[in-house]
C-alpha cells in the first residue's frame, strides 16, 4: 500500500552511491520473507494468548494480511503517532473534566461563605448538587463523543494506510478486535528483527 517507504541500509545488501548521494536498495525478497515469517510467528503467539472468543474473530488470513502490512515500518510509526495523539487527547479531556469539578467546588465555597443560615445553605447546596451533577453528566457525554470521534479518526487512518482489520465502526466487538490488533502492532514495534 505504501510504496514510498525508505528502508535503512541495514536491511539491504549494499548501498550504491552516485555523485555523492547514497541510493538505498530495496530489501531483498529473502529478507522480506524472513521478516514476514518473524512477524507472523509472533502474531500467532499473541493470537494464541487471547481468549477463545477473540481467537475465533481473528482468522489466520487477517494475521497474514497484518504481517504483510507490517513489512512496511511506516505502519509502526503511524500507530505510535496515533497512540501519542490519543494520550495527549486523554490528558486534555481529563483536564477539562477537572476544570468543571473545580468550578463546581469554587461555586459551592462561595455559597458557603455567603449564607449563614444552616437550612437555607443546605437547601442551596442540594440544588447545587443537582445542577452540578447534571453539568458533569453533560460534560462527560461531550468528552465521550470526542473520544468516539478520535477512535473513528484512528480507524480511518489505519484503514487508509492499508492495515487489515481496520475500518470505521461503532460495534463494540469489532472495536475490541481492533484494540487487540493495535496491541499486537505495538508489541511487535518493540521487537528487533535481525534478519540480515
Amino acid at each position: 500500500m505504501m510504496e514510498n517507504c525508505e528502508y535503512n541500509s541495514e536491511y539491504t545488501n549494499d548501498s550504491l552511491s552516485t555523485a555523492g548521494e547514497e541510493v538505498i536498495e530495496a530489501p531483498t525478497p529473502e529478507y522480506l520473507q524472513r521478516k514476514l515469517y518473524f512477524l507472523l510467528e509472533h502474531l500467532k503467539t499473541f493470537h494464541a494468548d487471547l481468549p477463545e472468543a477473540y481467537q475465533m474473530r481473528i482468522p489466520y488470513e487477517l494475521l497474514t494480511g497484518l504481517a504483510n502490512s507490517l513489512l512496511n515500518d511506516t505502519i509502526f510509526e503511524i500507530v505510535k503517532g496515533l497512540m501519542e495523539i490519543q494520550h495527549v487527547t486523554e490528558k486534555h479531556l481529563e483536564q477539562l473534566r477537572l476544570q468543571v469539578e473545580t468550578e463546581h467546588n469554587i461555586e459551592v465555597q462561595e455559597w458557603v461563605s455567603k449564607i449563614h443560615d444552616e437550612e437555607e445553605l443546605e437547601h442551596i447546596l442540594n440544588l447545587m448538587k443537582i445542577k452540578h451533577s447534571q453539568k458533569l453528566k453533560e460534560t462527560d457525554i461531550k468528552l465521550v463523543l470526542h473520544l468516539d470521534q478520535k477512535v473513528k479518526d484512528q480507524q480511518s487512518t489505519l484503514e487508509r494506510a492499508g492495515v487489515p482489520g481496520f475500518y470505521i465502526t461503532d460495534n463494540p466487538k469489532d472495536i475490541k478486535i481492533q484494540m487487540h490488533l493495535l496491541d499486537f502492532i505495538l508489541r511487535l514495534s518493540n521487537m528487533k528483527f535481525e534478519g540480515k
